[in-house]
C-alpha cells in the first residue's frame, strides 16, 4: 500500500513540475493514464484486504461459536449422566 501511495505522490509532483514548465501533451497524457491504472490497482487490493478481513473476521467467530457449542453440548452431556445416574439410584 506504501509503495502505491508513493507512487501516486510521485506522479502528483511530475504533473505539478508539469503545469510549471509545459512539458507537453504527450507527458500529461502518459501521466494521466499512469494515474488511472494506479488508482485503479489501488482500489483492487482495497477492496480485496476489506474482503480479506471481513472472511477473518466471520471465520474467527465461526471458530468461536464452535467451541461455545462444545462447551454446552458437554454441559449437557454431563447432566444427562447425572440424572440417569439419580434415576437408577432411586
Amino acid at each position: 500500500m506504501l509503495i502505491w501511495c508513493g507512487i501516486l505522490f510521485g506522479l502528483g509532483i511530475l504533473a505539478f513540475m508539469d503545469s510549471l514548465f509545459n512539458y507537453g501533451e504527450i507527458f500529461r497524457q502518459v501521466n494521466s493514464v499512469l494515474f488511472m491504472l494506479v488508482s485503479l490497482g489501488l482500489l483492487v487490493r482495497t477492496t480485496t484486504k476489506i474482503r480479506r478481513g471481513a472472511m477473518e473476521r466471520q471465520t474467527d467467530r465461526l471458530n468461536s461459536l464452535e467451541t461455545e457449542l462444545a462447551e454446552i453440548q458437554k454441559e449437557r452431556a454431563e447432566r444427562q449422566g447425572t440424572r440417569r445416574g439419580q434415576q437408577v439410584t432411586a
